[in-house]
């Protein structure tokens, strides 16, 4: 007979009784949307997760009731028990087994500040997981040395967090079609630990242990810049930007600047929303066939996907909380810089998604259509 209890996985049989422990004591570092999905699944699978997040309604929540996720078919859709913690009640975790995993899932600005609470409360072999939006392993290293140190890419999992203890999802699972979570070391060997992180989150969605993670970071942060600021600054969703002329044309511009730069660092790009890295650099030039194939790609993308879902900078700006704009376009704006190359396009939304994250201007389409 099999059961589970909160930590550990019992088997008992006519000729045996014993206790297995059933894997590591997970900190999830931010329990918004995707550290709340994420951890979620984690949790309703039986692992040892704690949430760690500072807004006090959501731990609440989170402890009263549960976490409800949801998503576009019913086996999305449960409610699973939770242990969250506030900030100011990290300090109690001195006295309990220490972390062996840390998931460093806040917004990038807050990514020091966040790996600094957990660093003390690691196991002597614990390490941290960037699983986020921008490149943030370099700060992560700054405060727990590289060897603690691994990344993670969630790329197409469009989440909100709809309200305290709810998150959404927006957009099918990518299963078979789609590689979510890409896991990495940052030497880029393959090793156990890392294994066990595309392990842990293959419960969620797919996933993959990757030798190229600085490759994929810098191809999901052309993702991100080609879309997010948009969204944030017309007021579009992903759809309506997706089936809009002006935002289509914009976002091949972004990623053909982005991409370029990337090439220049020497990173070694993957494929982009379906397109090669070069494709990407031919269309921001004018190859008007690589233009007309990208559209209707863009286009298609919106059959299947919630028209509710938007990226994360766009739900910033509608709660009125600050962007990363500067760590998506603002960073390769300025990693351009570093090595003579301008990002003109990308430069300009970060000054159009400003005005919005600041008040001065109202979200509209106006806003990109000059860029």
């Amino acid at each position: 007979m099999r059961y589970l209890n909160k930590f550990y996985l019992i088997t008992i049989d006519k000729y045996q009784h014993r206790r297995i422990e059933m894997g590591k004591r997970i900190l999830i570092m931010g329990a918004g949307a995707v550290g709340a999905y994420v951890g979620g699944y984690m949790a309703r699978m039986g692992e040892d997760v704690i949430f760690v997040d500072p807004w006090a309604e959501h731990v609440a929540a989170m402890n009263n009731d549960g976490l409800t996720l949801s998503g576009l078919t019913d086996a999305e859709c449960f409610n699973t028990p939770a242990r969250a913690i506030t900030l100011t009640d990290v300090q109690g975790l001195k006295r309990e087994k220490p972390i062996d995993i840390a998931f460093i899932c806040m917004k990038s600005y807050d990514t020091a500040w966040a790996t600094m609470l957990v660093k003390d409360y690691l196991s002597p072999t614990g390490f941290c997981v960037s699983l986020q939006n921008c490149i943030n392993e370099e700060t992560i290293a700054d405060i727990v040395g590289w060897g603690r140190t691994t990344g993670c890419i969630a790329a197409k999992i469009a989440v909100e967090l709809i309200g305290p203890g709810k998150v959404r999802r927006g957009v099918p699972l990518g299963g078979k079609k789609h590689t979510v979570f890409r896991a990495g070391e940052v030497h880029g060997r393959i090793t156990p630990r890392i294994e066990e992180i595309a392990k842990l989150l293959s419960s969620v969605d797919s996933a993959k242990v990757t030798n190229n993670l600085w490759g994929e970071r810098w191809s999901k942060l052309v993702a991100n810049a080609m879309r997010n600021g948009v969204c944030a600054a017309s007021g579009l969703g992903a759809n309506a930007c997706d089936q809009e002329t002006i935002t289509r044309r914009l976002t091949i511009r972004l990623a053909g600047e982005a991409v370029k730069i990337g090439k220049a660092l020497g990173y070694q790009l993957e494929t982009i929303n379906k397109f090669e890295p070069d494709d990407w650099v031919a269309a921001m030039d004018g190859d008007t066939g690589m233009i007309a194939s990208m559209e209707k790609v863009m286009e298609e993308s919106a059959i299947g996907r919630s028209d509710a879902s938007r990226p994360s900078m766009a739900q910033d700006i509608d709660k009125k909380r600050r962007t990363e704009i500067h760590a998506i376009n603002g960073f390769v704006v300025e990693k351009g810089a570093e090595i003579g190359l301008t990002a003109p396009a990308n430069a300009a939304l970060v000054e159009a998604v400003t005005q919005v994250e600041t008040g001065k201007s109202k979200q509209s389409l106006d806003l990109v259509r000059s860029i």
